[in-house]
This record gives structure tokens, C-alpha cells and sequence, in this order.
């Protein structure tokens, strides 16, 4: 895979996730369906902001950089509390199989976790570089445990 085609992929998966966390909080009654949907709008919104500084859709700021991979990489950690008491809501996207899988759940955020630190935000080009690995950890999760 080349590098343009790498951050090409990231920045789809990106789009794709903020997308559908936003359409998917409308309606939420759930407290706590809602909190988990808030922390994967607070997930998107900064692997989005990655992305499109790899992309050159938005200047690359260093300061700003180092924040969203800050925040990314501490919403990931919070996926398992946020996820481990089983609420649903008619709204949520969340298969039960993330309670009967629970272990594979985990390590698919752990997954993420460790993408999300591992991210070299010193320059457009090295982010670019981790955001196959961002958007690899969020789409193999979603695609198992997300409806």
C-alpha cells in the first residue's frame, strides 16, 4: 500500500466514523448509550482533524496535532468503563456482542489505544504514516461490535 493511498484509507474510515456517530446521537434516551456515543464523537472529531492534516484539507499545526492525538489516545482509554454496563437504547449502534465477546472488545480498543500513542505528529507526513493503524483499529471494531 502506498503512502498516499494509506492516508487516503484513514481519512475515508475518518469521515465515515464522524459521520455516523452524529447521525446516531439523535434520539438517544439511555445516559449512559449517550456517553458512549459522545466519546466516539470526541474519538472521530480528532482522528478527523489527523487525517485532514495529513491530507493538506487543513493546515498542519503541530500544537494542534499533539492535542487530538492527546485526546484521541484518552477517549480510547475510557472505552472499556464507558461500554462495560450493558445499556442499550432504541437509537444505539452497539451489537450485544460486545457483552459476550467482552475480552475481544477490549483488546480491540486496546488496539486503538496503542495506535493512537504510537502516532508521530510531528509533521503531516507522519501522521499520515499512523493513520492506517488508527483507522485499521476503528474499523476492525466497528465492523464486529457496530450494527
Amino acid at each position: 500500500m502506498t503512502f498516499t493511498r494509506t492516508i487516503r484509507n484513514g481519512l475515508v474510515i475518518a469521515a465515515v466514523l464522524v459521520g455516523g456517530v452524529a447521525i446516531a446521537k439523535e434520539g438517544v434516551k439511555d445516559p449512559q448509550v449517550k456517553a458512549r456515543q459522545e466519546l466516539m464523537a470526541t474519538i472521530g472529531a480528532n482522528t478527523k482533524t489527523l487525517g485532514e492534516m495529513a491530507g493538506g484539507k487543513i493546515p498542519f499545526d503541530a500544537t494542534a496535532a499533539a492535542a487530538a492525538k492527546a485526546a484521541l489516545a484518552a477517549a480510547a482509554a475510557e472505552i472499556p468503563a464507558k461500554f462495560e454496563p450493558q445499556a442499550t437504547d432504541p437509537v444505539t449502534e452497539a451489537k450485544a456482542e460486545i457483552w459476550t465477546n467482552w475480552d475481544d472488545f477490549v483488546a480491540k480498543s486496546e488496539a486503538l489505544l496503542k495506535a493512537a500513542e504510537a502516532a508521530d505528529t510531528t509533521s503531516p507526513e507522519t501522521i499520515g504514516a499512523g493513520m492506517g493503524a488508527i483507522g485499521g483499529a476503528c474499523k476492525d471494531c466497528h465492523t464486529t461490535y457496530r450494527m
